[in-house]
């Protein structure tokens, strides 16, 4: 008693109650609804493809983790909120997660049933050539086969070909930290970052590449549009597809391919002073009409330009002529979209600006799934934790689609799923025959959370 009495903390009272507090509730966790992601995974085969682009040299009579069972706890933890390493140290108890990852709970005390920092560290960690006489760092992921996963992924899980996809590319920074490889000091973002790269098609990752940031904006934008380009009219041949992007993609290279391949495009472009002269009258007339009324006003027209050096060809440009507070906020976009199809007002407000959900995709990435912990030396290993983070976004994403349609969070962004559906107190009882998770009596969204249930199993039948 008195040794119990010791480890008790006491509150303030509520009323004539004392509050006393310990730790010695057994097995509690704060993630029961991450049994909803374990249903995905299962279901969809999504960490089983993955591990699918790694090769793992040791030897498997000596492991204890498998690739697969190191990328299942990795993505798993990184969508539960888990985003560091040194993280795993202290969950890798938990036999609910050790559940969510298909691995045998242990009850023996002391014992762990998860991987520990030191190996999954060594996952991220392992140079291009390692081979089986490396001493620790023997799985080795292939590049290339990833970049082809996360196409083949949005490809596969379409039924029929969509009649049109927008190809959304933009690039944001990612600070980084001391003296990492590949550091740059960057003047618009005013500190030494990485620039990743991204491409989507609506809330669909497709590809996130990791550059250094003293390269231009559309470096390496062509070698991943090509390959999307080239995976998507190899199973959808009558597609259209249409590349959108801010006026860091405007470059000759890039709009020549695109029109040498039949590819549509709608690309922001710098404003300079021929354009501004060629919309002079324009921008005095959205002036007069400000000043008449004291709200922004803004006039579209059609432009015929070429620039004097770069481009190859006229082409069409669409100029936003706009006044504000701060006054004239001229604005122009290039396409191929033709002026049949799109008229000037409807081809930038309905069109390019619709771009801008893609920030929000980004954002989600980058904060909900922490796509910007590439804190390790090498680019290699940061090039595989921001692959890990957009393996964990596009398992959220499926969720998201398969389990919250026709639900409260059915357009929820990822922190918000996991505040309230995977964070869910319970307790774990382990016994022979069955693992029971018992959750919290007064969780606020246990409709919501059923109905995903059910969406999920309805979705992949072969769920037992």
């Amino acid at each position: 008693m008195t040794d119990c009495n010791s480890q008790q903390h006491n509150f303030q009272a509520n009323g004539r109650r004392r509050v006393v507090a310990a730790f010695n509730g057994g097995n509690v966790t704060s993630d029961a609804g991450g049994l909803l992601l374990r249903e995905v995974v299962r279901g969809s085969g999504i960490i089983d493809r993955f591990a699918r682009c790694f090769t793992d040299h040791r030897n498997p009579d000596l492991i204890d983790h498998t690739v697969r069972d190191l990328l299942a706890q990795r993505t798993v933890g990184i969508a539960l909120g888990y985003e560091d390493l040194n993280d795993h140290d202290r969950i890798r108890h938990d036999p609910l997660l050790a559940t969510l990852v298909d691995k045998p709970v242990v009850k023996i005390e002391g014992s762990c049933a998860l991987a520990g920092k030191s190996t999954l560290n060594r996952l991220e960690l392992t140079p291009a050539d390692a081979g089986p006489e490396s001493r620790y760092a023997k799985v080795v992921y292939n590049g290339t086969a990833i970049e082809h996963f996360f196409i083949d992924w949005f490809i596969d899980r379409h039924k029929k070909a969509p009649s049109e996809i927008v190809l959304d590319v933009d690039a944001t920074d990612d600070p980084t930290h001391g003296n990492q490889e590949g550091a740059y000091f960057h003047g618009y973002y005013d500190h030494y970052c990485y620039l990743p790269l991204y491409i989507f098609c609506g809330d669909d990752l497709l590809s996130a590449r990791l550059r250094t940031s003293d390269c231009d904006p559309s470096e390496g934008v062509l070698p991943d549009l090509a390959r999307i380009v080239n995976r998507v009219r190899e199973s959808w041949p009558g597609t259209r597809i249409v590349v959108r992007g801010d006026s860091g993609f405007c470059r000759e290279d890039l709009m020549a391919w695109c029109e040498l391949r039949g590819v549509e495009y709608i690309l922001g472009l710098a404003k300079n002073s021929r354009l501004e002269k060629l919309i002079k009258k324009d921008l005095k007339k959205a002036k007069r009409k400000f000043k008449r009324t004291g709200k922004p006003s803004k006039r579209y027209r059609n432009l015929h330009y070429r620039t004097l050096s770069t481009w190859s060809k006229k082409r069409r440009v669409v100029a936003k002529a706009e006044h504000l507070d701060k006054g004239a906020n001229p604005r122009f976009v290039v396409t191929t979209l033709t002026k049949e199809e799109y008229g000037a007002r409807a081809l930038y407000e309905d069109v390019y600006c619709a771009r801008g959900d893609m920030e929000n995709r980004i954002k989600e990435q980058q904060m909900g799934m922490f796509a910007d912990r590439t804190s390790t030396h090498t680019l290699r290993a940061n090039q595989l934790r921001l692959w890990l983070s957009s393996l964990a976004f596009v398992l959220v994403s499926e969720l998201r689609r398969v389990g919250l349609r026709a639900t409260a969070l059915e357009s929820a962004q990822s922190w918000t799923i996991r505040e309230r559906l995977f964070k869910i107190g319970a307790t774990v009882a382990v016994s022979v025959r069955r693992i029971v998770v018992s959750m919290a009596t007064a969780y606020p969204w246990k409709e919501v959370f059923e109905i995903c249930l059910k969406n999920i199993q309805r979705h992949y039948p072969l769920l037992e």
